[in-house]
């Protein structure tokens, strides 16, 4: 395998599997140096093991996101490791499934702590790095940032808070030299929806979305770098996605009422068994 040389450095969080993996083999391709983050360290060593044995220069940091000091701890060791931080990726998340009346509060605020705050603890130790390097932020989203989905509404919410948080922060860094670019994937072939609503991964939990609906991790890892490279705000991944996106943009009251009509047709054969 060809691997490029760069002095550049790139912070990665869940970098332990799916997104944040293919992305983190496809900066070690480029010869960034990387500060990969994740809570579990078992997996995440494994993923540092396989990239340091292909030349990669790794740091491997096991973190909580969620965890203001344990996430600024991490980026200033990748700092002091490599001199600087040019790319960063704030990736990490999970969904809290299940119905509003079956979740309780303490669902919804480990989702915020984790997709919402969890970004935030992220990008503020790392900024004045990044103001030095003129470099990148990039958030993934999700398209449950633009459209509300039963059975999502905690996911949704953290979701549709990253996006504005995204676009206040795009603005506000207008002439520093750093960008920043939300990513909105669809389905992608990960781990992901192997976690519980307690964010703990489960290998037995069986994947329900069709495989023909997710794409492949490295394709969107491509895709998200290209798009990073390029400093664009926002890049929404599969076709499936763009579409859901652009009807709830331009017609945004179609899509909510026919998932209205669906949920109450559903919960009307549940009431009469037919």
């Amino acid at each position: 395998m060809s691997r490029r040389t760069t002095s550049k450095t790139a912070f990665i969080t869940g970098a332990s599997s799916g997104i944040g993996e293919a992305l983190a083999m496809e900066l070690s391709e480029q010869g960034y140096g990387l500060g990969l983050c994740a809570r579990g360290n078992q997996r995440l060593g494994i993923v540092a093991s396989k990239l340091r044995a292909d030349g990669a220069r790794i740091l491997d940091l096991t973190c909580d996101v969620g965890q203001a000091t344990e996430i600024a701890a991490a980026v200033t060791r990748t700092f002091d490791q490599f001199g600087s931080i040019d790319l960063l990726i704030a990736n990490a998340g999970y969904c809290v499934y299940g119905d509003f009346e079956k979740l309780d509060a303490d669902d919804y605020e480990r989702q915020m702590r984790v997709n919402l705050f969890g970004v935030l603890n992220t990008i503020r130790p790392a900024l004045q790095y990044l103001k030095k390097s003129r470099g990148r932020i990039v958030i993934t989203g999700s398209v449950s940032g633009h459209i509300g989905l039963p059975g999502r509404s905690a996911y949704a919410m953290s979701k549709f808070a990253l996006r504005g948080l995204a676009e206040s922060l795009a603005i506000e860094l207008a002439g520093t030299g750093v960008s920043v670019t939300l990513v909105t994937p669809g389905y992608v072939r990960t781990s992901t929806r192997k976690v519980d609503r307690l964010g703990t991964y489960r290998e037995e939990y069986i994947d329900s979305v069709p495989a023909g609906l997710q794409a492949d991790a490295r394709t969107v890892a491509r895709k998200i770098l290209r798009a990073a490279a390029w400093r664009r705000l926002e890049i929404v991944i599969t076709g499936h996605a763009l579409l859901l996106v652009l009807l709830q943009r331009w017609l945004p009251g179609f899509l909510p009422r026919f998932l209205m009509l669906k949920q109450a047709l559903k919960y009307r054969r549940a009431l009469t068994g037919k």
